[in-house]
């Protein structure tokens, strides 16, 4: 169905923009005319990002235009705070349309927002959207069956916020040694294909045996010079058959296990993904959700065939009138930490409070690990670098200094 921008003027005089979605221009008009918008200017999204090159607009992308979870959280802390203020669904979605600096997400509100108007619920509305998550649909379901929309909203917000959070700090602890790792990189390239092949037609010129590191170090400068292309065909094509491999459910399942496995980084992805586990299901039993369908909304959060496994275990044992802790304890996956503070939750009615606590634990230690494994690697990448320099180095050198010394 075509979306239309359109500017026009309320019935009480005030200037208002925004998209709506229609089967033609006229049902577009007729729609906006029933809200009490006459309209000034009507366009289909195509055609303006068509527009002459002489416009002064900004060049849009809309295909690479996406919903950052950022974007989503600010969005939805101010859907709840208007909510939480008694202004209509709707009202409050037009008001979010106009304020949000996201294309995509603008696009997308309107959307909600014009279903909403036509007599749909908030949660099937998002539903129909397919740009937010489950947790997100079924929390808002949840919270209008139970009339407390406003206080959904807000746990969402803080979950979404979280979320932002961990993954702006873990993101920050990895770009210096990113940085680091890719200025080593450039460094040896330049040497390898630019550096030591001026040396090495020296050392070829002066007729004398070379020891065998220099030999090596001379057939790994020729190869990277002479197969640049071949080398970064390889990588790409490894890289995309990794990916390949890794969309199936038997790679993905293999995959996972592997990174579980993994010492050290094992460590990190547990922790990780028992960290947004536990936040998630925290937050949906507390926006009123069933606990199987939390168990089956988190399991997906976790990003882990392997917990997914023990999840699905959980959610049948609970079907039976069991508790969660036992086939979470059962499956060895869980820290024990975990499946005790699950356990003592269930007895004492609080489980989302121990979830919670789960969380914050679990997200401090993704955290600390990570910055621990950061200051080791930091000064590693540099005795890496300076090891690489050294040894091409010394085989350039050497057969220099024994040329000069036989003189």
């Amino acid at each position: 169905m075509p979306v239309y921008q359109y500017k026009g003027v309320t019935a009480g005089g005030r200037n208002t923009r925004g998209h709506l979605d229609a089967e033609s221009s006229r049902a577009a008009t007729s729609k906006l005319r029933r809200d009490g918008i006459f309209l000034t200017e009507l366009l289909e999204s195509h055609a303006a990002a068509v527009a002459p090159r002489s416009s002064t607009s900004r060049l849009r992308l809309p295909s690479f235009s996406r919903i950052s979870p950022l974007d989503l959280a600010v969005a939805t802390r101010q859907g709840a705070t208007l909510i939480g203020a008694d202004i209509p669904v709707v009202d409050s979605l037009s008001a979010l349309a106009e304020q949000v600096e996201n294309t995509k997400l603008k696009s997308v509100l309107t959307q909600v927002r014009d279903r909403v108007n036509e007599g749909a619920s908030f949660g099937d509305a998002l539903a129909q959207a397919g740009h937010f998550p489950d947790l997100y649909v079924g929390m808002v379901r949840a919270g209008e069956a139970g009339g407390a929309l406003d206080v959904v909203m807000e746990r969402l917000a803080d979950y979404l916020e979280s979320e932002v959070r961990l993954r702006n700090k873990v993101s920050a602890i990895l770009i210096y040694p990113a940085v680091m790792f890719g200025f080593a990189l450039v460094v040896v390239g330049i040497l390898v294909t630019v550096v030591l092949p001026q040396i090495t037609e020296l050392l070829v010129s002066l007729n004398q045996p070379l020891p065998f590191y220099t030999r090596w170090i001379i057939a790994l400068s020729h190869f990277a010079r002479d197969w640049w292309w071949a080398i970064l065909l390889g990588l790409g094509t490894g890289v995309v058959g990794l990916r390949a491999a890794i969309a199936t459910e038997r790679g993905k399942a293999v995959y996972d296990r592997l990174r579980l496995r993994m010492p050290v980084v094992g460590r990190v992805v547990r922790l990780l993904a028992i960290a947004r586990f536990s936040r998630t299901l925290a937050t949906l039993l507390a926006g009123g959700l069933p606990i199987v369908r939390s168990l089956e909304v988190a399991k997906h959060v976790a990003n882990n065939t392997v917990l997914g496994a023990a999840i699905d275990q959980a959610r049948e044992s609970i079907t039976e009138g069991a508790s969660v802790a036992q086939p979470l304890r059962a499956s060895g996956e869980f820290p024990p930490l975990v499946t005790h503070m699950i356990e003592v939750g269930e007895r004492s009615g609080e489980l989302e409070k121990m979830l919670g606590k789960v969380a914050d634990t679990y997200e401090d230690q993704v955290e600390t690990t990570v910055s621990r494994l950061t200051a080791l690697l930091e000064p590693l990448l540099i005795l890496i670098m300076v090891g690489i320099v050294v040894v091409i180095i010394l085989a350039t050198l050497v057969p220099l200094l024994e040329v000069t010394s036989s003189l």
